[in-house]
């Protein structure tokens, strides 16, 4: 006798079917379904409503916390100066934290039943439907949860009054980066560098999907490697 492969029901809710996949889940995952119209994800409706943002609730919440943090170093002394220089580097970090995230734990290998629920939840869904315009940005909840850790990573290595511009920039960096991504799957950018930008994360999705985790940008593709390959260079005729 030989077991039946599972086989997703895409009318049903998918959250707790695609456990069920086992094995076979990454490479189902990673064949994208390119459509507007998001699934299901729970049968439960609170738990559904808590999967989908519109991508602006992310400037709208996120924004009025970073002016709070860049209030707080002024009124610890820091100078305008000053309070740039730790915002530009507050960036600069996120864009690490960015492609850390998305090679190493976005894109994890999983195989288990909760394993395979849990990555489809975090970022397995975006990769099956890269169009689903209502699960493009981070849930506020979940960032809110994600923004604890990384308070207490600066603090360990800045001084007091230089905490909050520093995770200030990083929190900044965070709203261009989910912006960005919302608007390289939405926007029909014309001139470069938006332009390329575009379709070079598309090129993630759609061919080299275990390679070009930057979103923002390709600085660290290229300085650990994973920069993909052109396209004239990979394909011939």
């Amino acid at each position: 006798m030989v077991a039946q492969e599972f086989t997703v029901d895409l009318n049903k809710p998918l959250v707790f079917q695609v456990g069920h996949l086992r094995e076979a889940y990454q490479e189902w995952v990673h064949q994208p379904i390119v459509s507007k119209e998001g699934p299901r994800f729970f049968a439960n409706d609170l738990l559904e409503f808590l999967t989908r943002t519109v991508w602006w609730a992310v400037p709208v919440i996120w924004l009025p916390v970073v002016g709070w943090c860049l209030t707080k170093s002024i009124q610890m002394g820091n100078t305008p100066p000053q309070l740039a220089l730790m915002v530009v580097t507050g960036i600069f970090l996120w864009t690490l934290i960015e492609y850390t995230l998305h090679r190493f734990l976005f894109h994890i290998k999983t195989e288990s039943y909760w394993g395979n629920t849990v990555h489809y939840l975090l970022h397995g869904c975006h990769h099956k439907h890269p169009m689903d315009g209502l699960r493009l940005v981070f849930p506020p909840a979940a960032t809110a949860i994600l923004c604890v850790p990384f308070w207490n990573l600066v603090k360990l290595i800045a001084t007091p009054s230089t905490t909050p511009a520093l995770f200030g920039g990083g929190l900044f960096g965070y709203v261009m980066y989910d912006c960005t991504h919302y608007y390289l799957h939405h926007g029909q950018p014309s001139k470069d560098p938006a332009k390329n930008l575009k379709r070079y994360h598309l090129n993630h999705h759609f061919r080299i999907q275990n390679k070009g985790f930057g979103i923002t940008s390709s600085l660290w593709d290229i300085v650990f490697g994973t920069l993909p390959p052109t396209r004239s260079s990979s394909q011939s005729g």
